[in-house]
């Protein structure tokens, strides 16, 4: 069985991981070892909540627990992965769980593939949805043809974020908070793509200013034919995570779960079939993507991976989606950064639809 050390404990680590694993725990005893999850900050020593054990640093930890029987969850933000992920491999740790993005751009990226290579580490990306039952259930539709071919992909991510955009320095742009959900779920759907063009703008609160946190839009050709868009706006004053899909014979409007607070995904399907009357059928789907992705992991760190887990596009021990996650944002950042800068007011705001023609 095994245990866990949490490395990095701030939002991610302690308001995510640590509730979730505790969670999962419950759920299938039979992964885990007893005793608590050990954590570890970088930098600081903060407070322990309740099921946690701080140590002072990696190495205390290390003198905690045996690497051989431990996850590492590297909760950390995404401009310093790379050198602590190279601290955790020096240590002995092989195991890991890696907050997405799995980089920060294409240099770091490099960094990070060196030292999985390097110390031959199995790497599991935290992307609750691509093992989201919304994401399977959409991939269910879509494959069997019915529905006819996609035309069109929209996701619209938003969030009022201005707290911890104006006083935090763990993201460099709002492609790095949202999105990385969304373009793995599109390349999951769609299959490979590179970037048209992307946008983004900044945050602002009075004389405050966060540089390139406000807004992120890009929009994806994919190799298959067709077409995708993503805008996450950081500054909206509502929560909403929704993808719409234009298929030849369908419209399919998925919403995930906008919080821990409740774990249901809602998916409302628009059938025309050609020539006939539009049906429409709505499907509460219960959706614990986060608990669901980490007994993924740990059931292939215990070597229990099951069969559907092992053909998951992204999941458990496949870095190949992940990678080309990080290659599309970074191109995304390049192409904003040469863009006209963007700074939409209230009126601005609108979901991304699907385009039917």
């Amino acid at each position: 069985m095994l245990r866990t050390l949490l490395v990095g404990l701030g939002r991610s680590g302690t308001g995510l991981h640590l509730p979730v694993l505790l969670r999962a725990r419950r759920a299938e005893p039979g992964l885990f070892a007893a005793g608590p999850v050990v954590g570890v900050d970088p930098g600081r020593t903060p407070a322990a909540p309740d099921g946690l054990t701080v140590a002072a640093g990696l190495r205390d930890a290390r003198r905690l627990l045996d690497p051989d029987r431990t996850v590492v969850h590297l909760c950390t933000p995404p401009t310093v992965r790379d050198g602590v992920l190279e601290e955790v491999a020096a240590l002995g740790f092989r195991r890991l769980v890696v907050e997405k993005p799995l980089a920060a751009d294409r240099a770091a990226l490099r960094r990070v593939r060196a030292t999985v290579d390097r110390h031959h580490l199995d790497v599991t990306v935290v992307a609750p949805w691509l093992h989201s039952a919304l994401t399977d259930r959409l991939a269910t539709l879509l494959g069997d043809g019915t529905l006819g071919a996609v035309r069109h992909i929209g996701v619209t991510q938003h969030k009022p974020r201005f707290r911890r955009s104006l006083t935090a320095s763990s993201h460099t742009s709002a492609f790095e908070v949202e999105v990385p959900h969304a373009v793995g779920v599109l390349l999951r759907l769609l299959g490979d793509a590179h970037t048209e063009d992307a946008s983004w703008s900044d945050v602002r609160l009075g004389d405050a200013v966060a540089p390139r946190l406000g807004t992120a839009r890009l929009r994806l050709t994919h190799h298959t034919g067709g077409r995708s868009e993503v805008y996450s706006d950081l500054t909206s004053p509502v929560r909403r995570r929704r993808i719409v899909i234009d298929t030849d014979h369908a419209r399919l409007t998925g919403d995930y779960p906008i919080s821990e607070d409740d774990d249901v995904a809602q998916l409302l399907v628009e059938h025309r079939p050609g020539g006939g009357s539009t049906t429409v059928t709505r499907e509460l789907l219960p959706d614990d993507a986060l608990t669901r992705c980490l007994i993924r992991a740990y059931r292939h760190a215990a070597g229990r991976t099951a069969p559907d887990d092992a053909i998951l596009p992204g999941g458990p021990g496949d870095l190949g989606l992940h990678i080309r996650t990080v290659e599309l944002l970074d191109d995304a950042r390049r192409l904003a950064a040469m863009a006209r800068p963007h700074h939409p007011l209230t009126t601005d705001r609108k979901e991304v639809a699907g385009h039917a023609g």
